[in-house]
């Protein structure tokens, strides 16, 4: 029942007879073209507004929007009116009454209404069982009610990804099309709607054209002339077959070819004379329109980011004018050709060079999201080399960089180097690409080195500024690290990744100096080199470093005698940082802590900062920046024997959870246990203790469920949850038994022999666990328990992976000592059980 006043029915079918009525005339005199059709679809629009004032009654949000045809404003006598109804907020009583009060009338009628009631909530996920859906609202028009709500849909729907997606469907949906009718246009009852070549075909070339290249029809084998007449000619001949037939009917059957040829004017004495210069005509139109499409279909490029797309010749920018509007995207370009393994267009390179020099380098970066994005391209793979070669071409790498642009084309005549300081430096990119990615048996350890990085695109940062300072002749290693202070500054690289960066630059040449220069036996030598490190990130991103650079020197400069030396130093250091390096306790007047304590927050007296760092090895001064420590010593203030005191803290790659509390038993596997049980994925771990009993656990994680990000109280359950397990009031086995039996079933165990090894020798302090597994959840749980039922304190732990590799380093000592050869025996041989159990 209609919810209009009386009266309201008639005057609807009145107009809409006019409006039709309008366009009957203009089909039967053979004008029912484009313009009639856009005209129709005008007081089709009036109408619905109508109706939509007249319904009226909403507190929220609402609009009415065109789909398809209709969209496009091509709506044929006898077609549906596709229809999106859209709420911003729930349907409630209220939008109900009004759907009632705006369909009823047209259905009322006799108007078919293809409609789709949604909420905008909807829209957040991918129709993807519905691809038709999809593609009529590529042609969604707001004709009444709310343009901000219209302007919300279009920003959720017009995204890279659902673009790709329709993109896919359209061709399936093509093939699907053209098999019903043989793959040939040559029918001789054609539809001129749905057949090869027909009005199907031509939105489909436009379409292609709108989602990977604005331009693209424009270059095709056909005139935009010729494609508009044929358009012109299909809609008339529809609209026709319409008018005759009463109803929608789209095939040009033998009977209304006659009827067709008459109306549009066709010569001819007798009627099959007429038929056949239509049916000319016709077929002209249509190998037009299918020449279009098959062009379309075969180089329109694959829209592979914001403007970018991806044909045979590479990544280029669908509309040249608006990239060289946005320098921010042109970073975009050369991440999706090495995402792509292809390379980006002489015609992209062509427009960055042409505008590159005038925009700052700040331009190219303006907010995190561009900063974030530059260094995810420098993540080392094959063909960065390549794409930092052409970006360093067109002019885009030096004015990111003009620390670099201060080397381009850079000659040294020192009879060493054998490539222009720029080369060199893209080189030394080169060989840490092949590096990362080689299958030479002699290679594979320095491989799995790099393949152990935390964050590989530092060192390629570091790699790609090491040498700037070579822009003059003094001494390059000081002026590096000045230069490269400033476009850390630009990036916004702060913490532990800008100290990471400016600590290789400024002592790149330090390893190669140790290797070939200094008696690498003499445990003296690797001693200082180690405390010069402090770290295994670090030594590892030197060694790789040290590698890259001196084979970028020239094709014979790394022989494999010194590529062994290289390797023998990089072992022995990374022995004493985990095996002897935590027996160097902190002393109060060396370097690092009086740093920290003349630069230490007015509410951190220094008594409070030492008797916090009293025992604790001097490795901690190197693991943690600065603002880290002074956490700490605030997370242990006013400790008591119960009590737990935790952060927790995301930084842009992982989450960090600090906890602060006094010795109890099973506290590292307590907390590995929790961890795990919300399924997180530890990273790395640190286990401190001092001599008065103080405990500091800090771990690195990820959160590869989201459950930190999609849980608003997650943050406050994680850690009561660990409160309450170190503290003694909840059992971390039961949380983590049901995780582990999902994980079973859900995700393989990674099949790594396990080996554990205990020494008691290499440390004057501890006993050293060294354990290597395959990296499963619950691992870390799994060995530490087994330690602690051994009567074994953690005083210090350092966790790696490689790949599917653990690779932990525990130092335990049993009742204050280190482990006796029985107690070594016993506590490793039940470790291997345990691990064996689990492959």
């Amino acid at each position: 029942m209609s919810m209009m006043e009386p009266g309201a029915g008639p005057t609807i079918r009145a107009a809409l007879d006019a409006t039709r009525g309008a366009l009957r005339a203009d089909i039967a005199r053979g004008a029912g073209g484009r313009g009639a059709l856009e005209r129709h679809a005008g007081r089709v629009d009036a109408l619905l507004r109508h109706l939509y004032v007249e319904a009226g009654g909403l507190d929220r949000p609402a609009a009415i929007i065109a789909l398809g045809g209709y969209g496009r404003r091509h709506l044929c006598l006898h077609s549906d009116i596709d229809l999106l109804l859209l709420f911003g907020g729930r349907i409630g009583p209220a939008e109900e009454r009004f759907l009632r009060a705006f369909l009823h009338p047209l259905w009322d009628v006799g108007v078919v209404v293809g409609h789709q009631v949604r909420e905008l909530d909807e829209f957040a996920d991918l129709e993807i069982d519905n691809p038709e859906f999809l593609l009529a609202l590529l042609d969604a028009r707001l004709v009444a009610g709310d343009a901000t709500l219209f302007d919300r849909l279009a920003a959720m729907f017009h995204t890279a990804s659902t673009h790709a997606y329709i993109l896919r469907s359209l061709l399936t949906l093509v093939e699907e099309r053209h098999a019903r009718f043989n793959d040939t246009l040559y029918q001789l009852e054609p539809d001129v709607k749905e057949a090869p070549g027909a009005l199907r075909d031509l939105m489909a070339a436009r379409t292609l054209a709108a989602l990977t290249d604005p331009l693209l029809l424009t270059r095709g084998p056909a005139d935009p002339g010729r494609v508009e007449e044929a358009e012109e000619f299909l809609l008339r001949a529809r609209g026709i077959l319409h008018l005759e037939a009463e109803r929608n009917q789209n095939v040009l059957s033998h009977e209304l070819q006659e009827r067709t040829a008459d109306v549009l004017g066709y010569p001819g004495a007798e009627p099959h004379q007429r038929v056949e210069r239509l049916m000319s005509d016709y077929f002209r139109h249509a190998r037009t329109v299918g020449r279009v499409l098959e062009w379309a279909r075969r180089t329109a490029p694959t829209p592979v980011g914001p403007n970018l797309g991806q044909s045979r010749d590479g990544v280029r920018f669908l509309d040249p004018v608006q990239a060289a509007r946005t320098p921010a995207s042109w970073i975009g370009a050369f991440q999706a050709a090495l995402d792509a393994g292809t390379e980006v267009t002489d015609e992209a390179l062509s427009c960055i060079q042409q505008h590159v020099e005038r925009y700052r380098p700040e331009e190219f970066t303006p907010d995190p999201r561009d900063r974030a994005a530059l260094l995810r391209l420098l993540k080392p793979r094959p063909g960065l080399y390549a794409r930092l070669s052409q970006m360093h071409d067109c002019g885009l790498l030096g004015r990111l960089f003009p620390e670099f642009a201060a080397i381009s084309w850079r000659v040294v005549r020192d009879f060493y180097h054998k490539y222009t300081v720029d080369e060199h430096t893209l080189l030394t990119i080169r060989n840490l690409e092949r590096l990362i990615s080689t299958e030479e048996p002699s290679r594979e350890r320095f491989r799995v080195v790099a393949a152990g990085l935390a964050s590989p695109e530092l060192l390629v940062l570091a790699l790609l500024l090491h040498d700037v300072g070579k822009w003059r002749d003094d001494e390059h290693a000081l002026e590096s690290v000045r230069m490269a202070a400033g476009a850390l500054d630009r990036l916004q690289v702060a913490g532990e990744a800008r100290e990471a960066v400016l600590f290789l630059i400024r002592h790149h040449l330090q390893m190669s100096l140790v290797a070939f220069r200094r008696d690498t036996e003499d445990p003296g030598i690797v001693k200082e080199f180690a405390r010069l490190l402090g770290t295994e990130d670090r030594l590892k991103m030197l060694c790789l470093l040290t590698l890259a650079d001196i084979e970028a020197v020239s094709p014979d400069t790394l022989t494999p005698w010194k590529e062994e030396l290289v390797w023998r130093l990089y072992v022995d250091t990374y022995n004493e940082l985990t095996q002897r390096y935590a027996d160097e306790v902190i002393e109060r007047n060396q370097a690092g802590l009086v740093e920290l304590l003349s630069g230490r927050p007015a509410d951190l007296p220094e008594v409070e900062i030492t008797r916090f760092l009293e025992g604790l090895p001097q490795r901690y001064l190197q693991l943690f920046p600065r603002e880290a420590i002074y956490r700490h010593v605030r997370l242990a203030r006013d400790i008591g024997a119960d009590d737990v005191h935790v952060s927790l803290e995301q930084s842009d790659t992982a989450w960090t959870l600090s906890v602060v509390t006094l010795d109890k038993p099973f506290l590292f596997s307590n907390i590995c246990g929790v961890l795990s049980s919300f399924g997180m994925n530890i990273l790395r771990g640190q286990a401190l203790t001092s001599p008065h009993g103080l405990v500091l656990d800090v771990f690195q994680f990820t959160d590869d469920e989201r459950f930190l990000e999609l849980n608003a109280d997650a943050h406050v359950q994680v850690l009561h949850v660990l409160q309450d397990v170190v503290s003694g009031r909840a059992d971390v086995t039961a949380l983590l038994r049901g995780r582990e039996r999902g994980v079973l079933h859900a995700r393989a165990t990674p099949r790594v022999a396990p080996i554990v090894r205990a020494d008691s020798g290499a440390s004057e302090r501890y006993t050293i666990l060294d354990i290597v597994a395959g990296n499963a959840l619950g691992l870390l749980y799994r060995i530490s328990r087994v330690i602690s039922r051994h009567g074994c304190s953690v005083e210090l732990v350092l966790i790696s992976t490689e790949g599917e590799r653990a690779i932990d380093v525990f130092h335990i000592t049993k009742s204050g000592a280190k482990l006796t050869e029985a107690e070594q025996r016993a506590l490793a041989s039940d470790l291997q059980g345990t691990l064996e159990g689990s492959v």
